[in-house]
């Protein structure tokens, strides 16, 4: 029976330029592969060392990347190693299938959205009242599923976002501030759930997570074992779970190490 892997992307294996972390001397840093390129700029990066290790656990297991990204976000990285054929995206508001969303699934999703939590234009329209112009600059909907802003960290009041989970989860809704962004998602809408119906799929008798935020924590928790990187809102509060190690690693060098203690599992109860 094979093992399922079901890992966060941003900030989880992959990284930014501003996300990187390179605390090192210059001479020591590692040599770094560009995995995603948007508007002919690089975006995205992982160490060669870290490229090297997904290949061989895209190799050893069920590779699942899962990220609340878009489809077209997601589609425009490009992974080192075999082409996964199962990806989670808008967390958990599809499953693509050799890169193509599963309809059948996405219906699924929408159905128990709209029986559960309040409609997305509400949250919405109160995002569009709510928040100050100072320090947002983009209000973004992802695939009708979710809502989030793209902000200035630096203006931001983190006050604000405290009241915005409360009055989130007032309508089933939770709120997560990753980086420069604020995301609002509905409650039911979970990585957790589209992990599940995979592993089904897939027979997998194993399922390993990783992640760093908050919206990765029901992920961790579904799965047989977890782990989590030294940065994040995860790392920020302390959240741990008895199957979900910490480690200490920040910045690219964790997608390196997470990809080492996945890989290590994998074949260890191959």
């Amino acid at each position: 029976m094979p093992a399922l892997v079901a890992s966060d992307l941003d900030r989880t294996l992959i990284y930014s330029a501003a996300a990187l972390a390179l605390t090192m001397p210059d001479a020591r840093a590692p040599r770094l592969l560009c995995v995603e390129v948007h508007e002919s700029r690089p975006l995205s990066y992982m160490t060669e060392t870290a490229a090297q290790l997904l290949t061989d656990l895209g190799d050893a297991a069920v590779f699942v990347p899962t990220t609340t990204r878009t489809r077209k976000q997601y589609l425009r990285i490009n992974l080192p190693g075999p082409a996964p054929t199962y990806a989670i995206c808008a967390n958990g508001g599809h499953i693509l299938v050799d890169g193509v969303s599963d309809p059948d699934w996405h219906a699924t999703v929408t159905a128990r959205l709209a029986d559960q939590c309040a409609p997305l234009a509400e949250v919405q329209e109160h995002l569009l009242r709510a928040a100050d112009p100072v320090w947002v600059r983009k209000h973004r909907v992802a695939d009708d599923l979710f809502a989030y802003l793209v902000v200035e960290r630096e203006l931001l009041n983190e006050d604000w976002v405290k009241e915005l989970a409360v009055w989130a989860e007032n309508r089933g809704w939770t709120v997560s501030l990753q980086g420069r962004k604020i995301y609002a998602v509905p409650k039911p809408l979970t990585k957790s759930a589209a992990m599940r119906e995979i592993a089904r799929r897939t027979g997998a008798d194993l399922t390993l997570a990783a992640g760093d935020s908050l919206l990765d924590a029901d992920l961790l928790l579904a799965a047989d074992q977890g782990w989590r990187p030294g940065h994040g809102e995860l790392a920020d509060t302390d959240w741990t779970a008895p199957a979900v190690r910490a480690l200490p690693e920040r910045g690219v060098l964790a997608g390196e190490r997470i990809l080492r203690e996945l890989l290590r599992t994998v074949r260890g109860a191959a």
